[in-house]
């Protein structure tokens, strides 16, 4: 029997921050592909649209105008998830739904909260790898208000700052923003992570994440083991050993930080250029404005007992797989029993780390 191979055999790959497993499959990237692409616009975004709800001076669907905004522009969600006036859910009002308590199977809580809207510039056109290094770290001290404020409600458990980029990633508005939920309880997949953080540090007296970052500094040394695509003082930008999505990355702090508000200026400025790099690499990859989902992973709120052991971190899940018309899709195996990709994360970082940091539309 042929000796075994991480790029041509299937394997599995655990996530202690998830206590999950993914399974790694990289000899399906030679199958052929005959089923569904994703249609690319073509045509380009002006700097302004008049019909836009986001854009600067606008009116937005219920009436309210946007400021003449000039930076990053925050407001309340005219849609939100959740909100902060209602009626709390009680056991006489589960009797709505369920007759039966059936030995505790049908459970129901109130969830509360705000959402927030960020745009990050007054530019229609221009998403974050459009952007400046100045530019992106206004985003990030956005990002950081909006954190502290919402941390100061003492009704507020949890603030989830993300992005879905790109229309294939249900994306409702081509002007480039993010969101900020905020919501009485921890969700699911930070309760997690907290979970995973606590356990190993009580086992190991460390931080997986500290850890994790001092072991790819070692790996990196070497390039079939090499995970890293860019990093500077404050921040590595890694393809994690446990990736689900093709291409997907996390950018984590490097030293223990727990939130973004802990950063000083020099890691506002590391972070918006770990961004930039990272951002400006995946629309390189495919030479199109890549798709993806990103979200910052911190202390649930600035003072949440459990913040201390959280280790700042974004998640980055795009899901283009072999071009800018093909998808990785989790459906079937992967709903029904564990994720799987077609390439080993090495293979993954090995392509982004090959890429120009200047953004394909500004080549010479």
């Amino acid at each position: 029997m042929s000796e075994f191979s991480f790029t041509d055999h299937s394997h599995r790959r655990f996530n202690p921050l998830t206590q999950s497993w993914v399974l790694c499959s990289p000899h399906r990237a030679k199958r052929p592909w005959l089923g569904q692409t994703e249609e690319q616009s073509t045509s380009t975004q002006p700097p302004y649209d008049p019909k836009c709800y986001l854009c600067p001076g606008n009116t937005r669907a219920t009436g309210t105008r946007n400021e003449q905004y000039t930076s990053t522009y925050v407001f309340t969600n005219d849609y939100a998830a959740v909100h902060e006036n209602q009626p709390m859910c009680t056991n006489t009002d589960i009797e709505q739904v369920t007759r039966s308590s059936a030995n505790g199977l049908f459970r129901v809580e109130s969830a509360c909260g705000t959402c927030k809207v960020v745009c990050f510039s007054p530019r229609h056109d221009l998403t974050l790898p459009e952007l400046s290094v100045e530019e992106i770290i206004q985003v990030v001290s956005a990002w950081q208000q909006v954190y502290a404020d919402l941390s100061r409600n003492p009704e507020i458990k949890y603030v989830q700052l993300f992005e879905n980029k790109g229309a294939v990633m249900g994306c409702s508005n081509p002007h480039p923003h993010g969101q900020a939920w905020a919501l009485s309880h921890v969700p699911t997949e930070p309760a997690q992570e907290i979970s995973s953080f606590r356990a190993y540090q009580k086992k190991h007296n460390a931080c997986i994440l500290c850890t994790y970052v001092e072991a790819e500094l070692v790996n990196s040394k070497t390039e079939s083991t090499n995970r890293i695509i860019v990093q500077n003082e404050s921040f590595m930008v890694v393809v994690p050993f446990w990736a689900t999505w093709p291409f997907e990355t996390m950018i984590v702090a490097k030293s223990h930080v727990s939130s973004i508000s802990e950063m000083n200026d020099a890691m506002t400025r590391d972070l918006a250029s770990a961004i930039r790099e990272l951002t400006i690499r995946y629309d390189n990859l495919f030479e199109c404005s890549f798709p993806y989902s990103m979200g910052l992973h911190q202390a649930p709120t600035a003072t949440h007992e459990d913040g201390a052991c959280c280790h700042l971190h974004l998640h980055f899940y795009p899901p283009l797989l072999r071009s800018k018309e093909v998808r990785k899709f989790l459906v079937g195996f992967e709903m029904m029993a564990e994720p799987q990709r077609d390439l080993t994360a090495e293979q993954a970082a090995s392509r982004l780390r090959a890429l120009s940091s200047v953004h394909y539309k500004n080549r010479v």
